[in-house]
């Protein structure tokens, strides 16, 4: 990585660390303390300075080793350039809106059986070879679920009380399995990296330990922090949480790029030999960890990104969407779209809409690709959300917590980098939502992508997998569903010995009996 490379990701990003360092802070000197105070004023940020001289060493220490590595003068610009975004020459008032063309993309709803059971294939053979890793984007709380743990941790209200990370821990020891069985060895290996944040980082490190990592190898499970960025006031001012501590926030999903390279993951995969990256958000309780059909579809078309979606359910729904934008791939939120558009039919089949390939941040990754993260990284742009920050009032000196929005929050998005990409590196496969895609955003109670959506959506899904098994499934209720766990079926196979069967619900099914 070259030198201004390097630059741009420190001056951006000051993850990769513990938030709270356990090691005493280095106490800068007054020469140090000089320089660094000159390159804030210079930029017109010289108020993070404000309390310095009441703060102790040790806080000074800890402010001092915030500030540092900030080059508050790119954070103007990225301020600057986010709130006023330049318009591009040449940029269309009405950006052209295309469907992905057909050559970039499939369908596992309406594809050839031969063509999955193909990639399936494929897809195991990669992770018997070990070419294949997973990385999850876990850094979020559980606080619109009532819980202050990190989201992974939360528990759905499964009969196994299984939680997320163990739903999905226990697909990747299955894969495993599977292709330790389709090739009569025994260390086929899924890599699996996990990016937290600061404040779940060890909290889920914590969970994984007391769990003993799920059955899985410990020396494959790699946890890696995603960066943070300074809160700015509405007019551009780096914001102080408290006299001796700069107001941050996560980068957003798109911090995931630097954050895979400055934590060593993208060097690590390549002494591992990994050629093809799954990546996914941790809050979908149905997500197909690695899935050999989406790794053996992406592989065999050779592309730099996949990704995968559902049909959005109707013209409505809220949900970004995956098409070509300007003859680039790109996502569109909803609210981009004109109502026409959103309602616009298929010319091929006008029981669908033309744009309805909503967007499960679900994707796939050539390792070439991550590899290229410092060519490009820095394009990425910076978005604004505006949010209510606690922050020192510098006029009195007490801390406020704000009524209403104060603050601004810069965030990276990890679909930003498609356009960069040509449309021959680009694939899209869209996948039964029943089956793959079940979001748990809101509390329990809340009637949508709630605790109790993801539930039934899993204990339905088990279900299904029992009656195509050949099993019969009995219950009183019509939601009542059949729990399969990971361990022993990871997309309904290996169920052949409930042939026949009468299975009454709700129930588990651990094991073969």
């Amino acid at each position: 990585m070259s030198g201004i490379m390097n630059s741009m990701l420190s001056a951006l990003h000051l993850g990769g660390k513990k938030e709270e360092d356990d090691a005493p802070p280095h106490i800068p000197t007054d020469e140090e303390t000089k320089e660094l105070r000159e390159s804030y004023e210079k930029a017109g940020q010289g108020q993070v300075f404000t309390y310095w001289d009441e703060l102790k060493p040790e806080e000074k220490g800890r402010l001092y080793s915030q500030l540092q590595p900030i080059d508050p003068e790119h954070i103007n610009r990225v301020t600057e350039k986010a709130l006023n975004p330049p318009q591009q020459e040449g940029e269309q008032q009405k950006p052209q809106l295309e469907q992905l063309p057909d050559s970039a993309t499939t369908s596992t709803i309406d594809s050839k059986q031969g063509d999955i059971e193909k990639w399936h294939k494929s897809g195991l053979d990669l992770i018997a070879q070990n070419k294949v890793a997973v990385v999850l984007m876990a850094g979020g709380q559980g606080t619109r679920l009532g819980s202050s743990a990190p989201k992974g941790c939360y528990d759905i209200g499964l009969p196994s009380q299984k939680s997320l990370f163990q739903l999905q821990a226990e697909r990747i020891w299955r894969l495993q399995h599977l292709a330790n069985k389709a090739h009569q060895k025994d260390d086929s290996t899924v890599p699996w990296y996990i990016m937290t944040s600061g404040p779940t980082r060890k909290p889920t490190q914590d969970f994984f330990e007391e769990h003993r990592y799920f059955g899985l190898d410990r020396k494959n499970v790699l946890f890696f922090e995603q960066g943070v960025l300074p809160c700015v006031s509405m007019e551009g001012k780096i914001l102080l949480e408290t006299k001796g501590k700069v107001a941050v926030a996560p980068d957003g999903n798109g911090g995931l790029y630097q954050a895979l390279i400055g934590s060593g993951c993208v060097q690590d995969m390549e002494k591992r030999g990994v050629q093809h990256i799954h990546a996914y958000c941790v809050d979908n309780c149905l997500v197909r960890v690695a899935d050999p059909t989406f790794i053996g579809f992406s592989a065999e078309h050779d592309v730099d990104i996949a990704t995968k979606v559902v049909r959005k359910r109707n013209a409505k729904e809220s949900v970004g969407l995956i098409l070509q934008k300007n003859g680039k791939p790109d996502v569109v939120e909803y609210s981009e779209i004109s109502e026409d558009l959103a309602e616009a039919k298929d010319t091929k089949d006008s029981n669908l809409l033309k744009f309805r390939a909503a967007n499960i941040v679900n994707h796939y990754y050539s390792f070439r690709f991550l590899q290229s993260i410092p060519d490009w990284a820095y394009k990425l742009p910076h978005h604004v959300a505006k949010k209510k920050i606690p922050s020192v009032d510098l006029k009195t000196g007490e801390q406020v917590k704000p009524a209403k929005p104060n603050g601004i929050k810069l965030e990276q998005f990890v679909f930003d980098c498609f356009p960069f990409l040509p449309m021959d590196k680009f694939a899209c496969m869209e996948v039964k939502r029943e089956d793959e895609f079940s979001p748990l955003k809101n509390a329990s109670g809340s009637g949508e992508d709630c605790p109790e959506t993801s539930r039934k959506d899993i204990m339905q899904q088990g279900r299904r997998f029992l009656e195509e098994a050949g099993a019969t499934v009995t219950s009183e209720g019509e939601d009542a569903g059949v729990e399969v766990s990971p361990l022993i079926s990871y997309s309904g196979e290996g169920l052949e010995f409930l042939h026949g069967r009468q299975i009454k619900a709700p129930a588990v099914i651990e094991k073969e009996d």
